[in-house]
């Protein structure tokens, strides 16, 4: 299995079945579940889309043959990775506002009337989700068997609904911005993996140069066709025998995006704070004892 696979899936098919979760529940609330198959319509759609679009991408990669095939492997890679880079950056920023601000537009449609717009929310959300998908399972199956990206993608999936079922059913809560930060990091290595794999493949057909066409090589201890070989390939992006460019391809993304997306938020500065003046009444007997008088000043001296 390409666990890869299946961790893309089920992120991606977790994001589209919780906003199809959420509105399902939103519409519970308001009392309005007759408008409910207006969601699955646009989820139904969105799905043929994303399967039809999946179809599309291998069946053009099999028209191809070498160098071609290589270079249109390569170029499917790096708009996966960076799709997937997107992704992480977007998810970090909106993640805690998906709920309200879907419930917003849904608000707004059906006050309206315009309860197409709950189909219109649904099939964005969907097809965005499964376009994205498609395009990563074609970049991962690049690096292992098509019959084991199959297997993960319809595990991560199932665990996606699961999921999503529980949410919506059961009401159990689920804090989105810690769950896709914790997912994100694992999104962070597998875009290291896909850019290492279309360096690679630019390496083949002559497009980058190696620089030094072995760094290590530990065919010996971890073969990369072996069992382990292929699970730490599909997870991590292993080589046992990677060129320097493919490594530097590799350490930069992860620094880089690493950096840019998971350091933690600036602090404010602390600001002034402003003196507060107390009014005291002044009265005789006060002024008395507060200002010191003419004998008392000359006794002190």
């Amino acid at each position: 299995m390409n666990i890869a696979a299946a961790v893309l899936t089920f992120r991606e098919g977790l994001e589209a079945a919780l906003v199809v979760a959420i509105m399902l529940s939103y519409l519970r609330k308001l009392g309005r579940l007759e408008h409910q198959w207006l969601v699955w319509a646009g989820v139904l759609s969105a799905s043929a889309l994303a399967v039809a679009f999946t179809v599309l991408l291998a069946a053009i990669g099999e028209t191809f043959d070498y160098p071609a095939k290589g270079i249109y492997e390569g170029i499917t890679s790096l708009l996966a990775v960076t799709m997937l880079t997107y992704m992480i950056y977007w998810m970090s920023k909106q993640a805690r506002y998906i709920k309200g601000s879907l419930e917003q537009s849904m608000k707004g449609s059906l006050m309206k009337g315009a309860t197409w717009g709950l189909f219109t929310v649904a099939f964005l959300t969907v097809a965005r989700e499964g376009v994205e998908t498609a395009l990563f399972l074609s970049a991962s199956v690049f690096g292992t068997s098509g019959a084991a990206t199959l297997v993960g993608g319809l595990v991560g999936l199932a665990l996606a609904v699961g999921v999503a079922y529980a949410v919506y059913v059961a009401g159990i809560r689920l804090n989105m911005r810690t769950f896709f930060k914790g997912t994100s990091i694992l999104l962070l290595i597998f875009g290291a993996s896909i850019l290492r794999y279309a360096v690679q493949e630019f390496e083949e057909v002559g497009w980058l140069p190696p620089l030094i066409e072995h760094v290590w090589n530990t065919g010996s201890i971890i073969p990369s066709g072996s069992t382990l070989g292929s699970v730490l390939t599909a997870l991590i992006g292993y080589k046992s025998n990677p060129s320097l460019i493919q490594v530097i391809a590799y350490a930069s993304y992860l620094l880089i995006v690493g950096l840019l997306f998971f350091r933690p938020a600036p602090k404010s500065a602390p600001q002034p704070r402003t003196p507060q003046v107390v009014a005291v009444p002044q009265s005789s007997e006060t002024l008395a004892t507060v200002r010191p008088t003419s004998e008392t000043v000359h006794a002190r001296k």
